[in-house]
């Protein structure tokens, strides 16, 4: 089923399936090398993502003719409030198609994707270098001030068990 988003430079905005797992795997493991971080094999990653579509707390928004941007969106019960909570567990733009607002696009489909699903709030990590990244997150009302803008920042820890 798609998603009901806009065109990015007539490349589609949509919602991706279990067919479309090997691709997104690939630029899921581009964007860990990009970075220096490890990444399995792409196939490995890639049915680890099929396993994790059929479960159906995870679902997955590509754009663009490669496709050329991915996001990887969780949701589970919230603790708060009757809804899901959602977690933008990865948002990747091929460096090419940067600034050109596919991150935008897919983030945006991933935000109604999630309310369509049930959540009410949707939440995400990235790093204080990637300013480029926190400028798109900021501009579409996302914030790492407690209580607003006047709060005190922020934080996500982690850690492997």
């Amino acid at each position: 089923m798609p998603v009901a988003a806009p065109e990015e430079g007539g490349r589609s905005v949509r919602l991706a399936g279990r067919h479309d797992m090997p691709a997104v795997a690939h630029l899921l493991c581009d964007f860990n090398t990009e970075y220096g971080d490890p990444a399995p094999p792409p196939a490995e990653l890639a049915a680890r993502l099929v396993a994790l579509l059929e479960e159906g707390h995870t679902f997955v928004v590509v754009g663009g003719g490669g496709p050329d941007a991915v996001a990887v969106v969780r949701c589970r019960p919230a603790l708060w409030s009757s809804g899901l909570e959602s977690y933008l567990a990865e948002l990747y733009v091929v460096p090419p198609f940067r600034g050109r607002g596919l991150g935008r696009a897919v983030l945006q489909a991933a935000m109604d994707e999630a309310r369509r699903r049930g959540a009410d709030r949707m939440d995400l990590g990235t790093s204080e270098s990637d300013v480029a990244a926190r400028r798109m997150y900021e501009g579409m009302g996302f914030t790492n001030r407690e209580g607003g803008a006047g709060g005190p920042v922020m934080y996500v820890y982690e850690r492997d068990l």
